[in-house]
């Protein structure tokens, strides 16, 4: 689906509901199955959380997660650490891409059985899940923090509990402590503390725990991004937010008055006010424990002719896509220049931004989402702009009711 968003000013004082956050939910979904009595609501109803349900209700013998990176990476473990479910693991063609490697060495360690059914080191994978006995396990603190987690999310079925050690320098530190306070609200003791991890065998207990899952950080960024291209003056709720948020992309409160954004909680709604225009002509973000945001700060720095540096980016290259080299790609479209290395991205914006550019997404939905907010610049086109289903199904209804005029192409 290619999508047109022409020029457009926001509704001001708008309000949007967003449904719960992904991180939250395929972390619950997983402790749901593995422990007893959770029940939660305000799950989210992204693509990647439905294929997650799927997966964990299937008793077919191969499990098919397509794109989705955190279900892989979760259900690897869930799989490796269930006796007698024996499943290959598999996903789409950039999923057979992505390394899993350190991962499946680690459950491997602990005495699971995975074999690489067609490339070592990724998917699909053929496990044969059993009961795993080691206590003890080891893994580099500077990978992806959905390996740490994935490991995290089982320990509490492993007798005796699981002791993660983690060397080198940690990055996405706030996704696992999200997953160190998740468990410990659903009863599963749970420490983390100078780079080790502790999860203590989880003794049943007959209480049901009712767990609402706030709704999502990294979908908030995009309406920080929208305010921040907005007049002054103009404001946006959205729900459902906490201030005291598990979520590290929750960040984008203290990262955004540097854009002249201010946040605001009332309730359950987090109220965004643009307050003034940045006089700065440059920013330098270290996003090391927030990577995932990095495409919307660019892009708003990219709207707003700011340059900008942000390092702490070394993950982005193992996402849906190699998304410093497709961020260099699409904003250099506009005008801007675009210098990455293996972990940062420099950009020099331009004084004013070409229109009519087409975004291509790389089947990458935060692509989609984080070039949207140009609309309020500048006329462009968004290709495959379905992918949002990833992560946020009702992207563009919402946008449509902001104000910002779409159509099909």
């Amino acid at each position: 689906m290619l999508l047109k968003l022409r020029k457009s000013s926001l509704i001001n004082d708008s309000q949007i509901n967003i449904t719960g956050s992904k991180s939250e939910s395929n972390r619950l979904l997983i402790l749901q199955a593995l422990l007893h009595g959770i029940e939660l609501e305000n799950i989210s109803n992204a693509d990647d959380v439905q294929l997650m349900m799927k997966a964990l209700a299937s008793d077919s013998k191969e499990v098919d997660i397509h794109h989705a990176g955190t279900a892989m990476r979760f259900l690897s473990s869930y799989f490796a650490s269930s006796p007698g479910r024996n499943v290959i693991l598999t996903g789409s063609t950039r999923m057979k891409q992505r390394p899993i490697g350190i991962l499946v060495d680690a459950l491997r360690s602990m005495g699971a059985e995975i074999e690489y059914v067609e490339n070592e080191g990724f998917p699909p994978l053929k496990i044969n899940g059993k009961q795993l006995k080691s206590n003890h396990v080891k893994l580099k603190a500077g990978i992806s923090s959905q390996y740490i987690t994935s490991l995290m999310l089982i320990g509490s079925r492993i007798p005796g509990g699981l002791k993660i050690e983690l060397e080198g320098d940690l990055t996405s530190v706030p996704y696992i402590m999200m997953t160190e306070k998740l468990l410990n609200q659903v009863g599963a003791t749970c420490s983390f503390q100078n780079k080790t991890i502790k999860v203590a065998e989880y003794s049943k207990n007959t209480e049901k725990k009712l767990i609402t899952v706030e709704s999502d950080w990294s979908s908030a960024s995009y309406y920080y991004s929208l305010v921040a291209l907005s007049a002054v003056g103009t404001s946006v709720s959205i729900s459902s937010y906490k201030e005291d948020s598990l979520q590290g992309d929750s960040a984008l409160k203290e990262l955004y008055p540097e854009f002249g954004v201010s946040s605001e909680f009332i309730g359950n709604k987090l109220i965004l006010k643009k307050n003034y225009n940045p006089e700065i002509k440059s920013l330098h973000f270290d996003l090391i424990n927030t990577p995932d945001i990095a495409q919307t700060i660019a892009v708003t720095c990219l709207g707003l002719g700011l340059d900008c540096h942000l390092t702490g980016l070394h993950t982005l290259k193992i996402k849906e896509t190699d998304r410093l080299m497709a961020l260099k790609t699409e904003i250099e479209k506009f005008g801007g220049k675009v210098i990455i290395t293996d972990e940062s991205l420099t950009l020099e914006s331009p004084g004013k931004l070409k229109s009519d550019c087409t975004v291509n997404t790389y089947n990458d939905h935060r692509m989609a989402m984080a070039f949207a907010p140009l609309a309020l610049v500048t006329d462009l086109l968004i290709a495959d702009a379905d992918v949002v289903s990833k992560s946020y199904p009702d992207f563009w209804k919402d946008w449509s009711a902001l104000g910002i005029e779409i159509s099909e192409f």
